[in-house]
């Protein structure tokens, strides 16, 4: 039992020697003719950075006729520098994007590919689309731009833009995301400036020649080549909508002003009543004091009793007179 302890511990310990001297790593590195040396590996575990993933690195770069040291590597590493799996191989993803920046013969530093890969950029990914472009929908692959020509009727465009990368300008330029905005921008602005939609419908590459002249690429990480108008369909007579619309508001402004004169009218009909059933209230008053003031005159003696016999023959005429022409008593009054 003792044995086979003693033999575990002995096991355990090559094990993690091994690990920590990565002696197969080492003689791999020697028959591709990078120098590296076991205290550099060792340093590397010390520092926490993988040596498999830096020697790997250092191995492609070798093959490749790439002068890069170890040093920079750990140091892109430890900056936070993003990895690659290539042929099952976890490599840095400087060094992929710099074999074939310099297969292509694009102009690609070292440093550049470290500041692209660290500013969160697909290094990669750009130095791909620097050499084979690529083309962006614009809004999107169904959805479409709408705009309004001078004489009303809507367009509807969907456009392909076909951009290089701009590895000079992918730290701190702007994505696609900006590139879809600027370019639906300058669609809508074209369309807008239109005097008819027929223009826009014979030549769709008018659009492509206006928005390409702005120079939507300043300040993005790529490059416009072109600019085709995929898809343009018409809409709705926008002009036409908004006619009616107003019409129908101007209608109702002008029943609102007339229900506003009729209130008024109805009003001054209603005052109108109630100022003649006020003179015929001052009226009736006014016959009601006939009797007082014949009275006040019988006792001052203005009005003797024959002319108050008088005064009733002339009403009763007056009736009698009212009565063969047909007419009443209120009538004749009124």
């Amino acid at each position: 039992m003792e044995l086979l302890f003693v033999a575990a511990l002995v096991i355990i310990a090559i094990l993690i020697v091994l690990w920590f001297v990565p002696i197969p790593l080492w003689i791999a590195a020697q028959f591709t003719g990078v120098r590296v040396g076991l205290f550099r590996l060792i340093a590397m575990r010390l520092r926490r950075v993988p040596p498999p993933r830096i020697v790997n690195s250092l191995i492609m770069a070798q093959k490749a006729g790439l002068n890069i040291t170890s040093d920079e590597l750990e140091a892109h590493y430890l900056a936070g520098g993003s990895r690659e799996v290539v042929a099952e191989q976890e490599i840095l993803r400087v060094i992929p994007a710099l074999i074939s920046a310099s297969k292509a013969g694009i102009p690609l530093t070292f440093e550049r590919a470290c500041a692209i890969d660290l500013a969160g950029r697909n290094v990669l990914e750009a130095v791909r689309i620097s050499v084979t472009p690529e083309v962006i929908d614009c809004p999107g692959p169904t959805e479409k731009i709408a705009g309004v020509a001078m004489d009303g009727i809507e367009l509807k465009a969907r456009a392909r833009v076909t951009v290089r990368a701009n590895l000079d300008r992918l730290v701190g330029g702007a994505w696609t995301e900006t590139v879809i905005a600027r370019v639906g921008e300058g669609i809508v602005t074209t369309i807008g400036s239109a005097q008819t939609y027929k223009k826009v419908m014979e030549s769709p590459d008018l659009i492509s020649r206006e928005v390409l002249a702005k120079g939507l690429d300043a300040g993005t990480a790529f490059e416009i080549l072109s600019i085709d108008i995929a898809d343009v369909d018409v809409g709705e007579n926008i002009g036409a909508r908004l006619l009616q619309q107003r019409a129908e508001a101007d209608l109702q402004i002008a029943k609102a002003k007339a229900e506003e004169r009729r209130a008024m009218a109805v009003a001054e009909e209603q005052e109108n009543k109630a100022l003649v059933e006020g003179m015929r209230a001052r009226l009736i008053e006014a016959e009601a004091r006939v009797p007082l003031a014949i009275a006040e005159a019988f006792q001052k003696g203005n009005l003797g009793i024959m002319d108050y016999y008088r005064m009733k023959n002339i009403l009763a005429d007056t009736q009698m007179r009212d009565s063969i022409a047909g007419l009443r008593p209120r009538e004749r009054k009124e």
